[in-house]
């Protein structure tokens, strides 16, 4: 997981943010929000507004090892007969077996993906903008991230 950005003109970024199988869909779109703003401050502007979003997963599988167990149990039982120099032997086995497999199973594991196109202001715009100081403060609180 992690960030990534771009710079595609004087005041136009793409914005990524790539998180793991441990993140939300609702965090992973915040913390690219987020780091639309920080890269916003970071060049010096106040206001930005996102002009194309994409939410996406790249979902992988895992599958676990799995092990295989056969238990037998078998009886051999019999009888011998003697005649002149020659010994019969009559034996019979019989048995059981038992065989469990554990594990082998298959998990889908989706890691979510946001990607924002912001175009930065310094002054705000007659349109909807999103005020840089406000939401990193916003968001920084609901994480409790300093």
């Amino acid at each position: 997981g992690g960030f990534s950005e771009t710079q595609i003109d004087e005041n136009i970024f793409n914005v990524t943010f790539k998180g793991n199988r441990n993140t939300a869909k609702e965090k992973a779109s915040d913390f690219a929000l987020l780091r639309s703003a920080e890269v916003a401050e970071k060049h010096g502007f106040k206001y930005f507004v996102i002009v194309n979003s994409k939410e996406y997963s790249k979902d992988s599988t895992y599958t676990t090892p799995s092990n295989t167990v056969t238990n037998i149990n078998t009886s051999t039982y019999g009888k011998s007969q003697s005649v002149g120099n020659k010994v019969d032997y009559k034996l019979n086995t019989y048995g059981t077996a038992t065989t469990k497999t554990y594990g082998g199973d298959t998990y889908i594991i989706s890691k979510p993906r946001r990607s924002n196109t912001i175009v930065c202001f310094n002054n705000k715009p007659d349109s909807f903008a999103y005020n840089v100081e406000i939401l990193i403060k916003s968001l920084k609180e609901k994480y409790k991230i300093k």
